[in-house]
């Protein structure tokens, strides 16, 4: 069970692929732009709040304002919040009893002002607008990029990734990733988490490549975090917003951070100063064993058309994927949903047969999971399986995907199949689909996937002849008609006794020409004579 890793950098693009045992798992996909990308943390200025939405529009300095929902305005601004309460309490305390207020001692009033306080421990969504104010500037850190028409998510929890740690700048709390089981070693990293020497009032969590490491690993990644914090607030003090104070590492350190396993056999690049920018980096992080796994490619075919990845990936923005039993699925991806279909395809004289339909689902089962990671695609998807009899094959489907989506680094939650026999799914969606990031919707047909029949376009052309053909303004002068050749054909024969009748009955002469740049949904109307444009 071989896993690799294909790492190609040009300056346009930097792309990522892990492949298994030969076949392509994983796939990533980097441009150079200025688009704000999830880990990136800026120093942000609320433009407004709409008590609608429940959310404040921060500009950041992207394109579009950032998205900044009520409840993830709370984690990283804890003395404003505090100072509110203060204000709050002393309101309270003085309605109580104002005359009584001013004989108090501070020391009585500093304990009624607490217990207001307390009383108020909770920030209602209501209470958000008295806080945060338009103009104000604000720390974010981006959860989602900027997708289609809208701009970035953005929170103020903010979190930093490292190599075997997360650092939690505003909570205490220590953790440790669910996919470490083992519940001693559970016990052994918790210790020594609690013994790093960590500020006060931040928190970590170990995450699962932490498994089996020593102390120093984690004191040398966290000595890294702390730093990346402290350059942060040190950007918050010079200067005003908007600004970038931390932007989430390149494809190339990303991938060594989050990808870089001791489960990875070899690792192919095919740029040198990538190449010794990976090697120098595992060094570093104290990964030397893996620093003779990595390859410097100098092919002359691209890497990925060596290792055959474009060929796989053409096969991946198709709409229908084949099973290996005959079978397929359909992939549609729209805005508001991806729609996956199952159906039996070549095996359908078998359709019958509950053991094919069963065999064909569990087939499909992974290859939608492995479509999901592939496309990146995210939000509400819906899995249209072939209907199955047993109770105990729908059972059997459903703890089958469950195992699937449960190593998928994007959460999901997965319902069983309704009594319609669709299952659904949630996928969390941070960045633009691989489909968004390299096609534009087709200026044609606008990303339909449809234009006019020829019949329907030689129905609209005869439409249009007939309306111009009985103004007066067009009496007697001749026209001609400039379309795409397939509508030409379709004229020129089925409907030819058609455009007859049409020059019969309004005395009018008509020629008709094929032109090839025209799209096949347009066509023009021309005056012979004067080569003026008909309308």
């Amino acid at each position: 069970m071989s896993k690799e890793i294909i790492l190609n950098c040009e300056k346009l693009e930097r792309r990522f692929a892990l492949r298994h045992d030969g076949r392509l798992e994983e796939y990533e996909l980097e441009h150079e732009d200025n688009e704000p990308k999830v880990g990136d943390i800026y120093l942000g200025r609320i433009v407004n709040l709409d008590a609608s939405l429940q959310a404040a529009f921060v500009d950041i300095g992207a394109r579009k304002n950032a998205f900044l929902h009520y409840k993830e305005m709370l984690p990283g601004n804890t003395g404003l919040i505090e100072q509110y309460q203060s204000d709050q309490a002393g309101k309270e305390a003085e309605a109580i009893n104002p005359r009584r207020r001013k004989k108090r001692t501070a020391p009585e009033n500093a304990k009624l002002d607490a217990e207001a306080a307390r009383r108020r421990k909770k920030i209602t969504m209501e209470e958000i607008p008295n806080i945060f104010k338009p103009g104000m500037e604000i720390l974010v850190q981006v959860v989602k990029s900027p997708i289609s028409t809208k701009g970035a998510r953005v929170t103020t929890d903010i979190t930093i990734p490292g190599r075997f740690l997360v650092l939690m700048p505003y909570s205490d709390h220590i953790g440790l990733s669910t996919r470490i089981e083992s519940g001693t070693e559970r016990d052994r990293l918790r210790k020594i988490l609690e013994q790093l020497e960590l500020p006060e009032g931040m928190g970590l969590i170990c995450r699962t490549v932490g498994e089996g490491r020593r102390s120093t690993f984690f004191k040398r990644d966290l000595e890294l975090l702390l730093d990346y914090w402290h350059k942060v607030e040190t950007g918050v003090a010079g200067g005003s917003a908007p600004r970038l104070l931390f932007t989430e590492p390149n494809l190339i350190d990303r991938t060594v951070r989050d990808f870089v396993t001791e489960e990875i056999d070899g690792i192919v690049v095919d740029d040198p100063d990538a190449f010794k920018h990976i090697r120098e980096t595992l060094k570093r992080i104290g990964a030397s064993k893996m620093v003779s796994k990595v390859t410097l490619y100098k092919g002359a075919d691209p890497v990925f058309d060596f290792y055959h990845i474009d060929e796989e990936l053409h096969k991946v923005f198709q709409r229908e994927v084949k099973l290996p039993g005959g079978g397929a699925i359909v992939i549609d991806e729209t805005e508001a949903l991806i729609a996956i279909d199952v159906n039996t395809g070549r095996g359908r004289k078998n359709a019958d047969q509950p053991e094919f339909i069963r065999q064909t689902n569990l087939e499909a089962a992974d290859e939608i999971a492995r479509q999901l990671r592939l496309r990146n695609v995210g939000g509400l998807v819906v899995l249209d399986f072939i209907d199955m009899r047993s109770a105990a094959d729908r059972d059997e489907l459903y703890r089958h995907m469950k195992k699937l989506v449960k190593d998928d680094r994007a959460k999901t939650k997965l319902l069983p199949l309704s009594k319609l026999g669709l299952m659904e799914m949630t996928r969390q969606r941070e960045h633009e689909s691989i489909q968004a990031q390299v096609y534009d919707p087709c200026p044609y047909c606008g990303g339909s996937g449809l234009v006019k029949s020829a019949l329907t376009m030689s129905a609209e052309i005869q439409r249009k002849l007939s309306s111009i053909m009985r103004n007066k303004k067009y009496k007697g002068v001749p026209l001609r008609v400039f379309m795409h050749p397939e509508v030409l054909t379709r004229l020129r024969n089925q409907d030819a006794q058609l455009l007859r009748d049409l020059e019969s009955k309004y005395k009018h002469e008509l020629s008709f020409r094929a032109d090839p740049n025209l799209h096949c949904e347009e066509f023009v109307l021309v005056d012979p004579e004067t080569g003026a444009e008909v309308k």
